[in-house]
């Protein structure tokens, strides 16, 4: 399916969600979103959370960029007041979405053909297309809860007790791209289900939390990136990115490196952004979209600020059953 061809599709959905009460076909929603906690501003500093006052029941969560500030102020008129908030916060922060622009490669890592990353979309030029598409879901959550069984359900950053390495079979594989490969096509989103998202709440420390897990967890590794870049090389198609229950797409091991600086990372960055991969992290509910045997379009509801390298996003998915 050609990207010219996407947003019909999307509102094709749209439409058949509409007229669910007259179609066979079972329409349903699924929102794959994390709230985000907001905290009110420090004493002196408007731009910095206080994270011992929270508002409603935030609390912390280990991703990158500081905590959300929200400030309320108001608008009185003689029949009520309007709450009017202000709020700070990090781009890359909670459930989001990265733009292409997002990573700037060095020469070495730039392939000829692909754009720098000052040719690359920021967040105001994404089109709709860009942001809407058909789920190739990629699930590997009952190898992760197999593995997890191993110490009780739970991650220990210990890779001999939980192993999610590269190697261990655990995390996403070359061999899990090539089962779906026959339905990679232009403008789709790969959406990597690892059953991680529970694990989100869980604490603040990027060490210790059980989501960063000492950079021992599932997601896609080395071999699964370059995988599909050779599928979409074979085809001559290009997806639109990837969505992952994880703090980014790969896993820990790729994540993190060859050492402690960060050598080798973030392949799904440094490679598939310059080819035009817009990146979702922080995901929820992707166990959900197995019941979808009909099928899900994703829609990512992305800030459309100036300059932007990405931001927090509301992501759903439209779905037949």
């Amino acid at each position: 399916m050609r990207k010219g061809n996407l947003l019909a599709m999307g509102l094709g959905t749209l439409g058949l969600l509409a007229l669910a009460g007259q179609s066979r076909a079972e329409t349903f929603l699924l929102d794959l979103t994390h709230p985000l906690p907001t905290f009110q501003a420090m004493d002196g500093d408007p731009m910095k959370p206080d994270l011992a006052k929270p508002w409603l029941d935030s609390k912390p969560i280990p991703t990158f960029g500081q905590q959300t500030v929200l400030s309320i102020g108001e608008f009185p008129i003689p029949d009520g007041t309007f709450d009017l908030g202000t709020i700070v916060l990090s781009e890359h922060h909670g459930t989001h979405m990265d733009t292409p622009a997002h990573f700037v490669n060095k020469a070495a890592t730039l392939v000829a053909g692909n754009p720098p990353a000052s040719e690359r979309k920021l967040a105001h030029k994404l089109t709709a297309e860009d942001l809407i598409g058909k789920v190739v879901l990629v699930d590997i959550s009952g190898r992760v809860q197999t593995e997890l069984d191993r110490n009780g359900g739970k991650p220990s950053p210990d890779p001999t007790v939980t192993d999610f390495r590269n190697d261990s079979g655990n995390v996403v594989t070359a061999d899990d791209i090539a089962a779906v490969a026959d339905q990679i096509d232009d403008g789709v989103w790969l959406v990597v289900n690892n059953g991680w998202s529970r694990f989100y709440f869980e604490g603040t420390d990027w060490g210790k939390d059980p989501y960063i897990n000492n950079w021992n967890f599932p997601g896609l590794s080395h071999a699964a990136v370059d995988k599909i870049i050779e599928v979409e090389e074979q085809k001559g198609v290009r997806i639109n990115g990837v969505v992952a229950d994880l703090i980014g797409v790969e896993s820990g091991q790729s994540s993190k490196g060859s050492d402690d600086q960060w050598s080798d990372s973030w392949p799904a960055h440094v490679k598939g952004m310059q080819r035009g991969w817009k990146l979702v992290e922080n995901a929820t509910n992707l166990g959900a979209l197995a019941q979808a045997s009909g099928g899900c379009t994703l829609v990512v509801g992305a800030p459309k600020h100036v300059r932007g390298t990405g931001g927090p996003s509301r992501v759903l998915a439209l779905c037949e059953r």
